[in-house]
C-alpha cells in the first residue's frame, strides 16, 4: 500500500497566509507545507489540499483514479475546490466500515473532536491510522482501560478485532506536535509500538520549521517528510533511536525543565518525581511548584520524594496491553538533580566545614556513587534536569563553593551514564551527547 502526501501541514499551511513570525519566514523549500491530503494507492483521497490535482502531479501522481473522496474535518474558510472528474468528497460514521473495490478497507474512528480519524488497510493486511488536526483517538482510557476508537467499544491487540485489526499500525499519522497525548495513548493502547512509523502531519508555525523541529519530533519517536513524499506502508524504516537516559542542563529559568517534560509528552504512564518538596511559607516557592503541576499532562503521576535509588531500580507497574506479561517500566522525570544534592547534602551534614572533614565528604560520594550506579543499570526511561551552575559567579561561601564543586561533579557523572546530554540556553536545546 503507497501512500503519498500531497500536503503535510495545518489546514491553513505552512506558512500562514499574512503571518510574520519567524517560523513562517523560515518555511521555505522542503518546509512549506500545504494542508494535509493523502493519495493511497492512486485510488482513495483523504482531506483535500489546495490545488490538488497539482499537487499530485508535483509528486509525480495523478488523481485520475481516485474512486473515494473522504473528509476528516470540519474545513472552515473558502470553499474547498474538487478537481473536475473526482467523486464528492464525503465522510464515514464513526465506527462504520466502507469496503472498495480495489481490496482497501476503510473504517471510521471517532475523535475526541469534531471530526474522524480512519484506519486504512490494504489487500496484504498492512494498516495505517490516520487522525485530523488537533485530534486524539476518543474512548481510551489512560492506559489501564485500554480501550480505543470511541463508539464501536473495540480493544487493540485485547480482542479478535482491535480497531480493525491485531496490534500496533505500520503507520500513523497525526498532529504529533499539537497532541502528543494523544500519541501517548495510542502507546498505551498497544496501537503504536517501537516498530510503527509515526509520522507528524497538520504541522503549523507552532515550532520552528528545520532542524529544530526534526529533532523534536525524534526525541518522541516521531518523523516529518516534505510534502509529495511516497510511502510503502509497511516497508521498513528506521524509526528514530529513542534515548533511554537522558539529561537536560541549564540555568534559571532557561527552559530546561519544558525541554524535559515535553520529550516525554508522547509516552503513556510518566512518572515526575518531583525532589523539591513543599516549603511551609514559601509563596514564591510554591507559585513555581503550581506552574510546573500546570504544565505536567493529567494523566502523569507526580511522586515527591528524593529517594531516588528505588524508583531506577523498580521494573514499574505496566504490563503489555497484548499479552498481559511485564512491559518497559513507566518513564521517570526527574526534575531536577540539584534539588536532591541540596537534600542530600543536607541530610550529611555537608555544610558544616568539620562534618564535611570528618565523614561527611564521603558520606556523600557514597550517595553519588550508588544513584549513578542505579542511573547505569536502569531498564526505564528517564530524563532527568540539573543546573549548570559552573559557568556563573564563583560563590562567595566555603559552602556555597562546595555546592557548586559537588554539582559539577554530580552532573558530569550521571551524564556519563546517560546517551544524550543537552544543554538549554535561551529555551535552544544544543545537543552535547547524541
Amino acid at each position: 500500500m503507497d501512500v503519498t502526501l500531497l500536503g503535510t501541514g495545518a489546514p491553513q499551511g505552512l506558512p500562514q497566509p499574512g503571518c510574520p513570525c519567524a517560523a513562517c519566514a523560515n518555511a521555505v523549500g522542503d518546509e512549506a507545507r500545504a494542508a494535509t491530503a493523502l493519495l493511497v494507492d492512486g485510488a482513495l483521497l483523504i482531506d483535500l489540499t489546495p490545488g490538488p490535482a497539482f499537487a499530485a502531479a508535483r509528486a509525480g501522481q495523478s488523481l485520475a483514479g481516485v474512486r473515494q473522496v473522504l473528509l476528516s474535518h470540519p474545513h472552515d474558510g473558502p470553499a474547498m475546490e474538487v478537481p473536475a472528474g473526482l467523486p464528492q468528497p464525503g465522510r464515514v460514521a464513526d465506527g462504520r466500515e466502507l469496503a472498495l473495490l480495489d481490496g482497501h478497507r476503510v473504517r471510521a474512528i471517532a475523535v475526541d473532536i469534531p471530526g474522524t480519524g480512519y484506519e486504512i488497510s490494504g489487500a496484504e493486511g498492512e494498516r495505517l491510522l490516520y487522525l485530523p488536526p488537533g485530534a486524539g483517538p476518543s474512548g481510551m482510557g489512560d492506559g489501564n482501560g485500554r480501550t480505543v476508537g470511541g463508539g464501536n467499544g473495540r480493544t487493540v491487540g485485547g480482542g479478535d478485532e482491535g480497531m480493525g485489526g491485531t496490534g500496533p499500525y505500520d503507520l500513523v499519522l497525526l498532529d504529533v506536535v499539537g497532541r502528543p497525548d494523544a500519541l501517548a495513548k495510542l502507546r498505551a493502547s498497544g496501537a503504536v509500538d517501537a516498530a510503527t512509523d509515526v509520522l507528524a502531519v497538520h504541522l503549523d508555525h507552532s515550532v520552528p520549521p528545520g532542524p529544530e523541529l526534526h529533532r523534536r519530533l525524534a526525541a518522541v519517536g516521531a518523523r516529518a517528510v516534505p510534502d509529495g513524499s511516497t510511502l510503502v506502508v509497511g516497508e521498513f524504516h528506521a524509526v528514530p533511536d529513542l534515548p533511554r537516559r537522558t539529561l537536560v542542563l541549564g540555568g534559571a529559568r532557561s527552559g530546561k525543565s519544558v525541554e524535559a517534560e515535553r520529550r516525554l509528552a508522547a509516552f503513556p504512564d510518566v512518572v515526575y518525581v518531583a525532589t523539591g518538596g513543599t516549603r511551609d511559607g514559601d509563596e514564591d516557592w510554591a507559585q513555581r511548584v503550581s506552574l510546573h503541576r500546570e504544565r505536567r499532562p493529567s494523566s502523569w503521576r507526580t511522586v515527591e520524594t528524593c529517594d531516588l535509588v528505588p524508583l531506577l531500580t523498580s521494573a514499574g507497574p505496566r504490563a503489555d496491553p497484548v499479552s498481559g506479561r511485564p512491559a518497559e517500566a513507566s518513564p521517570l522525570l526527574i526534575d531536577c538533580l540539584a534539588l536532591w544534592l541540596t537534600h542530600v547534602m543536607d541530610e550529611v551534614g555537608a555544610w558544616d566545614d568539620a562534618t564535611w572533614e570528618a565523614g561527611g565528604r564521603r558520606a556523600l560520594r557514597e550517595r553519588t556513587d550508588a544513584l549513578v550506579t542505579a542511573v547505569r543499570a536502569t531498564r526505564r526511561r528517564v530524563v532527568a534536569v540539573s543546573n549548570e551552575v559552573g559557568s556563573g559567579v564563583v560563590p562567595a561561601t566555603p559552602a556555597g563553593r562546595r555546592f557548586r564543586d559537588e554539582l559539577g561533579r554530580l552532573n558530569a557523572a550521571f551524564g556519563a551514564e546517560c546517551e544524550q546530554v543537552l544543554l538549554v540556553v535561551a529555551g535552544q536545546a544544543l545537543a552535547l551527547r547524541g
